[in-house]
């Protein structure tokens, strides 16, 4: 583990040309497609081509360079780069990292993590659509190959299914020519807006604020601050970008980021050029559906193109896919989310694959392409979750800020500065609401809703443990001890292990104690208490001990980072061959075993499991909650397959949750 923690180190700070293909593989899918229907969104809202003039268009793309420079540049890559957790980034990575300072900034991560979750789950049915739609009328060798709208989603379902159904197997193979191809893409839209560009030079005037500012005041612009829904959408991959860092390594966001700036704005600026010329020929005022992005291409490069436009909205799905399970899987660990099974399919470090999460993503990628129909309909509901989102990061960035010992005031400048324009593009992402933007939020508004329930359904059930009562290990040293050495009872197990939380002062849940002493006198060789922390280091794998002077009970306190797997099984393997070989622990040798030598006796877990008691006396909002969260408990995957304990011998006992003050009815004798 220690090799994984310097290998994640030295990646974090390495620049090397792999590095750089896999970043431009990875990180930039969601932002790197945005060409695909930024443009065309601006062009849709404000009325079609008919409705715009030069002004215009040098106003809209100065506005998506100076959103593209403020939030991108200097918001994620000058400072959220910096707030990174050894290496890794992302709104919980950060949270992580600020939430010594106060309990209420579990918040924004909530709503953060949420929105984020919701906006992804949209970007592979909008990319894919998108690109899909480029085939549309296109006549290739003499023939069209797709006439309406229905073949258009048919084979975006039949992309996307596929998409999702790899997924079981790992994307290790086809993850390797994520790079070359996002490179090639890049250059693609570079090349292909520099030669609109040279046909007019004077669209570079969208360089100068003073056209993004104009824009907004602007008659011309006949959605004014709304328009701003539209120009969002060149930005959404931003935060993805800070949460990727931890696959890429900073220096390698660093140094790739201006070439990928660069090809975008060249492509925005050649598709202005395209549009400001072509905008008055009848043929393109009656294009049904037009997408200057496709339209701009010469004719010998239009399949190509289209080609290329589709493999780079895929890959942007792919890296949205692999984020969406990274996410869930933090905020399981940091207890935002219940347990949920977590596959490895691959070798390859650091990629996962949680089956639930993927089925969910399927179902409502599917959804939205069959709601929406159409790309430009999709767009609407498109952006206007991950608004909260970086709003939220802005939050826990200031926080950051703070815990850095930076200036009271100058945090509070890059909070003000940040959230503004940022509640303003919100503001104008509102506008969608009734057009689509209301599913992104009933998307979020679900996520959200669990996070809630498991989050406060914990606090809430440990703030009302009143009759919880919590006992010493060593007031029942003696008698466990008598219990291990009385063989008037059968040996239960050589190594009986309860998995709970044990104070370092070895203080247990009475329940416990009860389970081994008597419910049914529980003989063993060793009895185990063990207790998993999570850490606010993501790759942490350590662990402390404590005998309490005896060589038949141990407390043991894992410490495993939030990205680390829970293989306690494996995990304790190893902590009792360490006490065996410092003395600390007698050898157990087996003398029937197919493994010659072996001095490791037989493992029994116990998991203990609560049910809500009758006699619980608490007020109806908080009982609600923990209800709630003991249903969505039973739901999912169960302690002894999270825990990596699926072939091991397991014992669930259920025991009464009984909360509030409670009081005894004494029966009168007659």
């Amino acid at each position: 583990m220690a090799q994984l923690k310097t290998q994640k180190s030295e990646m974090h700070h390495k620049l090397t040309l792999a590095g750089l293909l896999i970043t431009l593989g990875v990180v930039y899918g969601d932002i790197g497609t945005s060409p695909l229907y930024v443009m065309k969104s601006i062009v849709a809202g404000n009325g079609g081509f008919a409705n715009i003039d030069h002004d215009f268009l040098v106003g809209s793309v100065s506005l998506v360079f100076w959103t593209l420079m403020i939030i991108t540049t200097l918001k994620y890559v000058v400072i959220a780069l910096r707030a990174d957790n050894h290496g890794e980034g992302g709104i919980f990575a950060l949270y992580t990292l600020v939430r010594h300072r106060a309990k209420w900034l579990a918040v924004p991560a909530l709503i953060g993590g949420a929105t984020l979750l919701a906006d992804g789950m949209l970007t592979p049915a909008v990319t894919v659509t998108t690109a899909i739609e480029g085939l549309k009328g296109i006549a290739i060798n003499g023939s069209v190959w797709l006439h309406t709208q229905d073949e258009v989603i048919i084979i975006t379902i039949v992309i996307i299914s596929v998409l999702f159904f790899i997924q079981r197997f790992g994307t290790e193979i086809i993850g390797r020519a994520f790079g070359p191809i996002m490179t090639v893409w890049f250059v693609f839209l570079g090349v292909l807006g520099f030669m609109s560009l040279t046909k007019d030079w004077s669209m570079l005037a969208a360089l100068n604020p003073y056209y993004a500012v104009h824009m907004l005041f602007s008659p011309a612009n006949k959605m004014g601050i709304f328009i701003l829904g539209s120009i969002f959408l060149a930005t959404t991959g931003a935060e993805a970008l800070y949460s990727d860092m931890g696959h890429v390594g900073r220096p390698n966001i660093y140094f790739s980021w201006p070439f990928v700036n660069v090809a975008l704005l060249l492509n925005y600026l050649g598709q202005a050029v395209w549009i400001d010329q072509h905008r008055m020929l009848p043929s393109v005022q009656g294009m049904a559906d037009p997408n200057p992005f496709f339209d701009m291409m010469p004719q010998s490069v239009h399949l190509f193109g289209i080609a290329l436009a589709t493999l780079a909205a895929i890959i942007a799905s792919q890296a949205l896919i692999s984020g969406s399970y990274t996410l869930v899987s933090e905020a399981i660990k940091l207890r935002f989310l219940p347990r949920m099974r977590i596959v490895y399919p691959t070798r390859f470090k650091g990629q996962l694959y949680i089956p639930g999460v993927n089925n969910l993503l399927w179902v409502v990628c599917i959804a939205v392409i069959v709601y929406f129909q159409t790309s430009a309909h999709m767009e609407a509901a498109y952006g206007l979750a991950i608004t909260v989102t970086m709003l939220m990061t802005t939050i826990l960035l200031y926080e950051y800020l703070r815990t850095r010992n930076v200036p009271r005031v100058l945090s509070g400048l890059v909070l003000v500065f940040f959230a503004s324009i940022e509640l303003v593009f919100f503001i104008a992402s509102v506008a969608k609401f009734m057009h689509g933007g209301y599913v992104t939020a009933l998307i979020a508004a679900a996520i959200l809703a669990v996070m809630v329930i498991w989050y406060m359904g914990r606090v809430l059930r440990d703030d009302n443990s009143y009759t919880r009562e919590m006992v010493s290990l060593l007031a029942y040293k003696e008698q466990l001890n008598e219990l291990h050495n009385d063989s008037n009872y059968p040996r239960y197990s050589d190594n009986l292990v309860y998995l709970t939380e044990t104070g370092a002062d070895g203080f247990v849940k009475k329940d416990l104690v009860y389970s081994i002493l008597d419910k049914r006198p529980k003989r063993a060789d060793v009895y185990w208490f063990v207790t998993v922390n999570v850490t606010d280091e993501p790759y942490t794998a350590e662990y402390h001990t404590d005998t309490f002077g005896t060589d038949y009970m141990v407390n043991v306190q894992l410490y495993l980072g939030f990205r680390m797997d829970q293989q306690v099984n494996l995990f304790l393997r190893q902590v009792v061959t360490d006490l065996m070989k410092s003395g600390e622990l007698k050898e157990q040798p087996q003398r029937y075993t197919t493994m010659p030598g072996r001095d490791v006796g037989d493992f029994s877990f116990v998991l203990v499991q609560e049910e809500l008691s009758p006699r619980t006396r608490i007020n109806g909002f908080a009982k609600t909650m923990i209800r709630a969260r003991l249903f969505i408990q039973k739901m999912t995957v169960s302690p002894a397959r999270w825990f990596g304990l699926e072939y091991s011998d397991v014992v669930t006992e259920r025991v009464p949750l009984v909360l509030g003050r409670t009081h005894v009815t004494h029966l009168k004798r007659i």
